[in-house]
């Protein structure tokens, strides 16, 4: 599916295989989603002025907040982050500044692009892949490493990498050997295709994409990440390639890691660059989470970080600027940001009016219920239940889950939650790990039972802890 095959009822519809309630947030981005299409059928010069109504969702924590707007990008198909509003300090500060939401943004759309055209070419890299194989177990006669004469090549063989060249025509007096190389050549691939020669070990040379990682700040970037590979990227042909490192591995192996660096060799890397950026500008969704933890400190007076003044450093983002990445310049305007946070201490009124008036939308979740939490065991497509029986029956252990079992289960985490913080349905994930400790940790011992959970088990492993309210707090 893409954004022009799916419906406002198509979004809602797909986002209830995962996510339990919440219509009101549902009905919110699904129209977001659809207005993305929209505005491109509109002609050009409208368009560039229909910007995105961003949401502000308002919630409790585990209601699904994050899960609506990660599983959106995903049926959108669309370059997502998720960043946490407390990680960012206003200028001046030490730490991570907000235009960093926006590197990450494009760098994630930059690798989406990327392994989206390294599909597209498998079948070609794991041809090239093959013969590389076949080079290594049988090469050709005169196939011989040649070097060049250059200052490129001399840096390189320095540092350990060489080039190869084609080797010559055969001439008469080797043609028998030739026939006879080639026929060997012609046995392995047909090995290779059958699977026969899987563990077989072999040396293969890759590349070595272990940089190191430094960073660099400027005043147009900020902190940013920059790993000794992009600086061949700015330096070009200044710095020689990174060597390649020899490896032992079975053919099997050498066929993957080869395919991949076949692929990647066939994409060009400038083109998914570009298309990265148009991608993140023009369908990126940025959910900026805990952003109630940002309201109001009293102004800011003295040598404390100003929490307006993140807010104010946000602004910009959203409102539709231009921030420097070290791929290029990227537009912020058509960027869809989707703000959450429980505001328990403060209310949305509390943020600074130009960023509320940059979240037009607003959408209050609801707290879950026990009936609710009893439909997330067992309905979603991921569902806590069928995770808990598939990662059993990998160990030859079927669970068994009663109806009064699951009940049991959403009843205590409602009451838990009633009685010390709130954590809506993660606090599922606590109890389910409680009630199936002994049988995770038994299970390799017990390949080939039926383990039935029902009402009484769930109390069983539940009693002492339930009764003694002190360490409910702590283990629950």
């Amino acid at each position: 599916m893409n954004e022009r095959e799916l419906t406002p009822k198509e979004i809602v519809a797909e986002l209830d295989r995962y996510i339990v309630g919440q219509e009101k947030a549902k009905r919110a981005v699904a129209i977001a989603l659809r207005n993305r299409y929209r505005r491109r059928q509109l002609d050009e010069e409208l368009r560039e002025d229909v910007i995105p109504k961003n949401i502000l969702m308002i919630g409790p924590t585990g209601v699904g907040k994050t899960e609506i707007a990660r599983r959106l990008a995903a049926l959108a198909n669309a370059p997502f982050v998720k960043v946490e509003a407390t990680k960012y300090t206003e200028v001046g500060y030490v730490g991570r500044d907000v235009e960093s939401m926006i590197r990450e943004l494009v760098e994630t759309s930059i690798r989406m692009v990327t392994e989206e055209r390294m599909a597209a070419v498998r079948d070609r890299a794991r041809e090239l892949a093959e013969e590389r194989i076949v080079d290594i177990i049988q090469p050709l006669p005169g196939a011989k490493k040649q070097k060049t004469g250059s200052m490129q090549a001399l840096l390189a063989s320095l540092l350990g990498g060489e080039q190869y060249q084609p080797p010559p025509p055969p001439g008469v007096e080797d043609k028998e050997e030739y026939e006879r190389a080639e026929r060997i050549r012609r046995r392995i691939r047909q090995q290779l295709a059958a699977g026969e020669l899987d563990d077989r070990e072999i040396y293969i040379e890759v590349e070595d994409r272990q940089a190191p990682v430094i960073e660099i700040f400027s005043s147009a970037t900020g902190f940013e990440e920059v790993g000794f590979g992009n600086l061949q990227d700015i330096l070009g042909q200044l710095a020689p390639r990174r060597p390649k490192k020899r490896k032992k591995v079975t053919v099997k192996e050498a066929l993957e890691i080869l395919t991949e660096e076949e692929a990647r060799n066939l994409v060009d890397r400038d083109e998914a660059v570009r298309e990265g950026i148009a991608r993140a500008e023009e369908s990126g969704i940025v959910f900026i989470d805990e952003i109630d933890k940002i309201v109001g400190d009293g102004g800011g007076v003295g040598p404390d970080v100003s929490r307006e003044g993140v807010q104010r450093d946000i602004l910009p983002i959203i409102e539709g600027s231009t921030v420097q990445t070290k791929h290029g310049t990227v537009r912020t305007d058509h960027i869809l940001f989707i703000a959450a946070g429980a505001f328990h201490a403060s209310k949305p009124s509390d943020l600074i009016p130009e960023l509320q008036g940059r979240l037009p939308i607003r959408v209050e979740l609801d707290a879950l219920t026990e009936e609710d939490f009893v439909r997330i065991l067992t309905e979603p497509k991921n569902a806590l239940v069928k995770q808990a029986k598939a990662l059993l029956a990998t160990e030859g252990v079927e669970l068994e889950f009663t109806r009064s079992a699951i009940e049991e289960i959403a009843h205590i985490a409602r009451v838990v939650n009633e009685q010390t913080e709130d954590i809506g349905a993660r606090r599922l994930h606590t109890i389910m790990e409680r009630v199936l400790e002994d049988i995770s940790f038994d299970a390799p011992e017990r390949a080939g039972q039926k383990v039935r959970i029902d009402r009484r088990y769930v109390r069983a492993r539940l009693k002492d802890v339930l009764e003694q309210k002190d360490l409910s707090r702590y283990i629950l």
